[in-house]
């Protein structure tokens, strides 16, 4: 489980995704032994995924902490960067000794999700035969089928039940996944600013971002790995549409306001400090992600819906039984704290909604550590 695999077919670099070769960093891979079966049918056969640990399991495994990433995310959720992680953990104010998940004490597993390009099967994954990339081939993944995937991942680690499930964003959708699929495997639940079902204005923006991808004539309908070419531009395009929406526009006009960049002048075709940040990140995000993966992973993400053939969401979630948390951020206008406060009203185990104070709109959730590091310690104990 901890060497790194190799392909049968070295495949060029066509995008940010890891690869076989690379540095393998704090990764560790879990490799299924049979086929997954998809909730839209068929199965994905070879399915991997790459995961990082802190913290030693104890003998009954008891102390075992689920960390789930949101879109762009991946297993590096602690730790600095270095070879193999290409930028420092995402919530690395929360897991270490003495922190809220406190690796004295607790046992976390971080997985890059299946569908992901950290380490995990995905489009930039060598498909089985030595064939080339999955690139457009790769099958449509819900969240159910990623959650099946990370169910395997715990058995094969000999975790029946996770003292903890946390997750934000995307992540709170296969977090509350795991908590109805597999009420048993779940003691408790921390859900931050996520969604019972991915709503309509949630699909809207979405589909600007995917169909930024699909307009870039290297998208080559997902093939272009391998080929030499890349859709870097549309996934840089579909990055600055979602980043708008991460932060909160008071935010924005605080930081920026309508300023110009440095040495320019937007009336001479030149960009206001606002847009150079969004050039910025996007350029940041070429670096080290994989469009396919965006594409995968962003439809999955508007598929999620937890009451689907559960006979609706109130159903679904009265099958909770863990200790649950819920929690929003204030200024988020991407998952706003109705959606959170649907799902702390409807989970039995639930009390009330909590509100993260941030100015930062949804990013809150990864940026207000200390107020999130304070839910786990309550959840914990």
């Amino acid at each position: 489980m901890n060497a790194a695999p190799r392909p049968a077919v070295p495949l060029p670099q066509a995008s940010g995704a890891w690869r076989e070769g690379d540095p393998p960093g704090r990764r560790q891979w879990h490799l299924a032994r049979r086929p997954l079966p998809l909730e839209t049918g068929g199965e994905l056969p070879g399915v991997r995924l790459a995961f990082e640990t802190w913290g030693r399991l104890a003998p009954d495994a008891a102390n075992a902490v689920l960390v789930l990433h949101a879109l762009t995310g991946d297993s590096h959720v602690a730790g600095p960067a270095e070879p193999g992680h290409a930028t420092p953990g995402w919530w690395d104010g929360l897991v270490g000794p003495g922190l809220a998940l406190d690796t004295d004490r607790w046992f976390v597993v971080a997985p890059n999700v299946l569908g992901g390009c950290q380490g995990s099967t995905g489009p930039a994954s060598p498909r089985a035969g030595g064939r080339g990339a999955w690139g457009g081939a790769f099958p449509f993944l819900t969240q159910r089928d990623q959650v099946a995937a990370e169910a395997g991942l715990a058995d094969a680690l000999g975790i029946g039940r996770w003292a903890l499930v946390v997750g934000g964003s995307m992540g709170g959708m296969r977090a509350v996944e795991w908590a109805v699929s597999y009420p048993d495997r779940v003691g408790a639940l921390l859900l931050l600013a996520s969604t019972a079902a991915a709503s309509a204005e949630q699909i809207a923006w979405t589909n600007a971002q995917l169909g930024a991808v699909r307009a870039d004539p290297d998208w080559l309908g997902g093939d272009y790995h391998g080929t030499g070419r890349a859709p870097h531009a549309g996934l840089g395009l579909a990055r600055r549409i979602a980043h708008v929406t991460y932060r909160s526009e008071a935010e924005l006009a605080l930081r920026f306001g309508r300023t110009p960049q440095g040495g320019e002048d937007p009336l001479a075709g030149g960009r206001y400090q606002v847009e150079s940040y969004l050039d910025h990140q996007a350029a940041k995000l070429v670096r080290r992600f994989d469009a396919g993966s965006y594409v995968v992973l962003s439809q999955a993400m508007n598929a999620h819906d937890v009451g689907r053939g559960r006979g609706g969401v109130r159903a679904a979630l009265g099958r909770v039984t863990a200790a649950t948390l819920v929690a929003g951020v204030d200024s988020d206008r991407l998952y706003p704290p109705a959606q959170q406060a649907e799902l702390a009203a409807l989970i039995p185990s639930a009390d009330r909604l909590r509100l993260i104070a941030s100015p930062y709109g949804h990013d809150g959730f990864l940026i207000e550590t200390g107020q999130v590091g304070a839910l786990v310690r309550e959840l914990l104990g």
